[in-house]
């Protein structure tokens, strides 16, 4: 568990910055574990996802304990992870890369949508992943997957540290999510990281202008010249980044 709790300044310069300039970002502390692997959009959204971590960890299921009747009970884990996940934040899910079996399906993700939950992430798969496409909340997960999770996961633990794509995650954490995939940053991190990617953005950018009129690489990425460094300074003067 952390206090630490996202503000909105990070939070709109996280809206703004790839996940892989977070990566980069990362690697240079030594992290190189926090990309979730296999794990994509289920439909591409105009805007990043960014939230802290809320999460849910599955098991095997255990065929004496995971008839469909388990969904009668109000306590049962995956209901209250979606009746509990704050808004603002993301449900995590840990499906043990396994999308054989679905780790939600649209109705849950439209709960978690009207309560205000920005995202929702299982390194498994969504049912009726057409239909929560269509939804205005992020949702990234590894395939498709029509049987319900009860052939396969038990839905078992609550907000609780979890691997996800083979990423740790622990409540609290930050998570950002692109058109490409999702990174989890630590949450003592993410203020620095937020503020360090900005400026990284913006050079990437001026890269690019650089690059499309013909430059060389050299000296120009990364700016190993003093003249790529002074024509830099002066493009964010000109476009005020």
């Amino acid at each position: 568990m952390t206090d630490y709790v996202l503000g909105n300044a990070t939070r709109d310069k996280l809206k703004r910055v790839s996940t892989a300039s977070l990566c980069t970002a990362l690697f240079k502390r030594g992290l190189r574990n926090q990309y979730i692997q296999e794990v994509g959009p289920v439909a591409p959204k105009d805007d990043n996802m960014v939230g802290q971590a809320y999460t849910l960890r599955y098991i095997p299921a255990r065929e004496d304990r995971n008839p469909i009747e388990v969904f009668r009970d109000p306590n049962h884990p995956q209901r209250v992870a979606v009746e509990q996940c704050p808004a603002g934040h993301v449900l995590v899910m840990d499906s043990r890369k396994d999308a054989r079996a679905a780790s939600a399906g649209s109705i849950l993700v439209t709960r978690l949508m009207k309560r205000g939950v920005v995202g929702i992430i299982t390194d498994g798969g969504f049912r009726d992943a057409e239909g929560i496409g269509k939804l205005d909340i992020h949702a990234y997960h590894n395939r498709p997957s029509a049987p319900t999770n009860l052939t396969l996961h038990e839905a078992y633990d609550i907000n609780v540290p979890i691997g996800c794509g083979d990423a740790p995650v622990f409540p609290g954490d930050v998570l950002v999510g692109d058109r490409d995939g999702v990174v989890v940053l630590p949450a003592h991190l993410a203020d620095e990281i937020a503020e360090e990617c900005a400026g990284m953005e913006s050079f990437e950018d001026f890269v690019l202008e650089e690059v499309m009129a013909g430059k060389s690489i050299i000296g120009l990425y990364p700016p190993t010249k003093d003249e790529t460094k002074a024509n830099f300074e002066a493009w964010r003067k000109k476009t005020g980044r």
